[in-house]
């Protein structure tokens, strides 16, 4: 009998992990469920396997966002028309353009045939249904409002997807600029300081500390680009599998919301994330404590999400809302107030969404002045460069006219 790793949570939000053996990863999600758990993640732990799940590990293709939202508007439409679920989702598997979509339907599909409920048929899907979009799911079957479900995930990921946009947006011109330098840079050091590093040696001129700092770095370039090549590449990996561990993660994240002009953007879009996905969550009638501990998973960084999982805990200990969120640091005095207002008026799920459009807001004109405050920094670094480049390549010409015409 296999082996299967799970990943579940309780009602009060925690994290429990484990194995079980079971004939298929069906009979987990319903040994889980009758536990009072909910499964999050399941997977065979042997490597062999001919299941639709596991293919899709081992060859992972990603669900765009836009493809997520379409899914979901159709599920909404599909649903409040009273179309039953299983026919529904079989006409979507067929229609739809991603061949891991289609293929994660299908496999819910059969689950749902074989009888479990639509959140734990999407569970073993973990890569292409976050958990947040599976806990809104399994809320919406608990309370009957499976087409709200839907409507409240295809709202949430377009604000996600304008979001990402509006960032690209703002980052494209400083991105083109960067790569200008960079192939400017190339272009220098391997074609224009080669040129003109045989002319001053043929006159044998005493060459300025600028040109000699340029001819240094240019044959430096030409002499061991491989191993600059392999600098550059084990930097990559070696950072990249520093921030998979937890640690580095941690630390990165942090690192992140401190950065001099993004830092703040980043923050206001990640905390803007947060209460957007726990204010749906707590207005579709997920438990405060759950809530919170899912909301920490799609915060999108881990720091903040451990603050947030600290305000789980501080609440768990006793205190309320505002107090845990005090203690974190992370929220503005007025974001504070609206927390405070929404406990007292039992309005807090609405006060929430009000505290992400703030944070919107925020986002946007941060998004509008990043141009702005970036735009001088490169002006002044291609400035730089150019001055560093017409003191090292010109200086020795004129000194070499100068040499000319004196002679002459």
């Amino acid at each position: 009998m296999p082996t299967f790793n799970y990943k579940a949570r309780n009602a009060a939000g925690e994290l429990i992990e484990g194995e079980l053996d079971a004939s298929t990863a069906e009979s987990i999600a319903v040994d889980l469920s009758g536990k009072g758990l909910i499964p999050t993640h399941i997977a065979q732990v042997s490597a062999a396997s001919e299941t639709n799940v596991l293919a899709l590990e081992l060859w992972p293709k990603k669900v765009s966002l836009d493809e997520l939202i379409i899914f979901c508007r159709q599920m909404y439409a599909l649903t409040k028309a009273g179309i039953p679920i299983i026919r529904a989702i079989k006409g979507l598997a067929d229609s739809t353009r991603s061949k891991t979509l289609s293929t994660s339907l299908i496999d819910i599909v059969e689950r749902l045939e074989s009888g479990l409920s639509m959140a734990a048929s999407m569970q073993p899907h973990n890569k292409v249904f976050s958990e947040l979009f599976i806990a809104m799911i399994h809320v919406g079957e608990n309370t009957g409002r499976l087409e709200e479900a839907f409507k409240y995930l295809s709202d949430n990921l377009e604000m996600e997807r304008d979001t990402r946009k509006r960032v690209k947006q703002a980052t494209r011109y400083p991105t083109m600029v960067f790569v200008a330098i960079m192939i400017a840079l190339f272009v220098v050091n391997f074609l224009v300081i080669p040129q003109f590093d045989s002319v001053f040696k043929r006159f044998g001129a005493d060459l300025p500390f600028a040109t000699q700092v340029l001819v240094a770095t240019s044959e430096f370039t030409l002499n061991y680009w491989w191993l600059l090549l392999i600098a550059m590449v084990g930097t990559v990996i070696s950072f990249q599998r520093w921030t998979a561990t937890e640690q580095g993660r941690l630390i990165w994240d942090r690192t992140k919301l401190r950065l001099p002009i993004a830092g703040p953007l980043y923050e206001q879009v990640t905390l803007s994330r947060f209460t957007r996905n726990f204010a749906m969550m707590l207005a579709a009638g997920v438990p405060l404590i759950q809530a919170l501990a899912i909301a920490s998973e799609a915060a999108g960084n881990h720091f903040v999400g451990a603050r947030i999982k600290e305000m789980k805990s501080s609440i768990e200990r006793g205190e309320n809302l505002l107090r845990a969120a005090r203690s974190t640091e992370i929220f503005t005095p007025l974001v504070l107030q609206m927390i405070a207002v929404g406990e007292e008026t039992g309005a807090l799920d609405s006060l929430l969404i009000e505290v992400a459009d703030f944070y919107d807001e925020e986002a946007d004109y941060s998004l509008k002045r990043l141009s702005e405050s970036i735009e001088p920094i490169l002006i002044v670094a291609m400035g730089a460069i150019v001055l560093v480049l017409a003191l090292g390549v010109f200086l020795p010409i004129w000194d070499l006219g100068s040499a000319a015409m004196g002679r002459g």
